[in-house]
């Protein structure tokens, strides 16, 4: 399934994934942004869970912000985690 989320307080606008049925992430892009940390995190989250990545990337801070890509990567994961839950019922 692919999903797109609008992130909320960093330099990347969008972030767009493909996630497997078993929760596996595909693919990872996201609209703006440093590139290099953006293909860092695309290199590194493919292949692995969406609930492990979610977790390891929650909380994450960019210098004063309250968030960063990792972070809203990981919102973006638990909303996607988060409708497949409500689908399950």
């Amino acid at each position: 399934m692919t999903y797109t989320y609008r992130t909320k307080g960093t330099c990347a606008r969008e972030i767009f994934l493909d996630i497997a049925e078993d929760g596996t992430i595909r693919d990872v892009k996201f609209t703006s942004g440093c590139d290099g940390n953006a293909q860092g995190l695309q290199a590194l989250v493919r292949g692995r869970k969406a609930q492990e990545i979610r977790e390891l990337l929650r909380g994450i801070r960019c210098e004063n912000k309250a968030t960063s890509c990792p972070d809203q990567l990981s919102k973006a994961l638990s909303q996607v985690l988060e409708e497949g839950e409500k689908q399950d019922v």
